[in-house]
């Protein structure tokens, strides 16, 4: 991890104040960049998240799909918190937060929004900072490509209908036609065009070729969310500073499920006696979030100004310490883990 990525969250702090003060200063501009959108998707946005996801996507390694066989029970926890378990806790967190325990402190007509934002971030896992994660914890880098790339196949099919799921648990409209778009905006044409790519750097190079290519367009992917962080909280300026307090709320159930999805997907590969290298990055999978994603999906089913996107922001702003701290526990726990 480099010295910036390390820092990200103080980045992404200082593009949220940078974003509320320019949006105070020049309403006008950000309404035109707020408008600038086709089949409720804004096209600056869009432009922004691609410039973010297609690095990740070149990553990917197909060819990894073939080891599945190897070393099945780390796969099956990650799988199963993932899909099983991780969308519905976000889901119930929120329903449980935002409809009871802060209904004295948020517009009750907001609730939804806020909620709808959790079951996005809590639907897309981690496709990309695992890899540092995994570094950090001196995880096993085919193991945990493994369980990436699978994760990418599951999610193209099975991100859709879970969102759409929980979204008619808790009774908001599902607005199918721009849930798909997004998906196949933001998942499966950056999937397929990182393929391609990563085919052609193959041929000419192999690994090594791929992994110099992804490390000079890694800077695009990090000033993709920044800018995107900026634009997200001008849009949002007024809210938050009329309410600077909302962002402690909503970080709360977002704190709460990190940790606990890390405890139950840590404790589990610690009970099936999964060695560290494995059981570390496992966790962490499960625990942090395909944010990037979250933040599209959200943008076009709700809005630029919605409450879900303010959500899926905020989500970023609390992964990377959160993280850093789980691996810092990871690590020194270790020697209780048989490998």
């Amino acid at each position: 991890m480099t010295g910036f990525e390390r820092f990200l969250s103080l980045w992404v702090f200082l593009c949220i104040a940078t974003g509320i003060f320019f949006a105070t200063l020049l309403p006008s501009v950000f309404g035109l960049l707020a408008s600038l959108e086709y089949a409720s998707v804004n096209l600056v946005v869009a432009v922004l998240i691609w410039a973010m996801v297609y690095p990740m996507m070149v990553a990917v390694d197909f060819s990894a799909l073939g080891r599945v066989g190897e070393r099945p029970k780390g796969l099956v926890i990650t799988l199963v918190v993932n899909w099983l378990i991780k969308p519905f806790t976000m889901a119930a967190l929120g329903v449980l937060f935002f409809n009871y325990i802060f209904t004295g402190l948020i517009d009750p007509a907001d609730a939804g929004q806020y909620i709808a934002g959790l079951i996005l971030l809590g639907a897309a896992p981690c496709t990309a900072m695992v890899f540092v994660w995994s570094q950090l914890t001196k995880g096993d880098p085919n193991y945990t490509l493994v369980q990436v790339s699978l994760n990418d196949v599951i999610m193209v099919f099975a991100f859709a209908p879970i969102v759409a799921l929980l979204l008619g648990m808790t009774e908001l409209s599902v607005p199918w036609e721009t849930l798909v778009l997004s998906v196949v905006l933001y998942v499966v044409l950056p999937l397929i065009a990182g393929a391609i790519t990563r085919s052609r750097l193959m041929r000419k190079g192999g690994e090594a070729t791929v992994a110099g290519f992804t490390a000079r367009i890694k800077p695009a992917s990090v000033l993709g969310l920044l800018l995107t962080v900026v634009l997200l909280f001008g849009f949002q300026g007024n809210v938050i500073l009329k309410n600077p307090f909302l962002i402690v709320l909503l970080a709360t159930p977002i704190l709460i499920q990190s940790y606990g999805i890390f405890a139950i997907a840590y404790f589990w590969a610690w009970r099936w006696k999964v060695p560290h290298n494995v059981a570390a990055p496992c966790a962490l999978i499960g625990t942090s979030n395909f944010f990037e994603l979250a933040v599209a999906v959200a943008i076009g089913l709700f809005g630029l100004n919605s409450g879900a996107a303010l959500v899926t922001v905020v989500g970023v702003l609390v992964e990377v310490p959160v993280m850093l701290s789980l691996v810092w526990f990871a690590n020194h726990t270790r020697p209780r883990f048989s490998g």
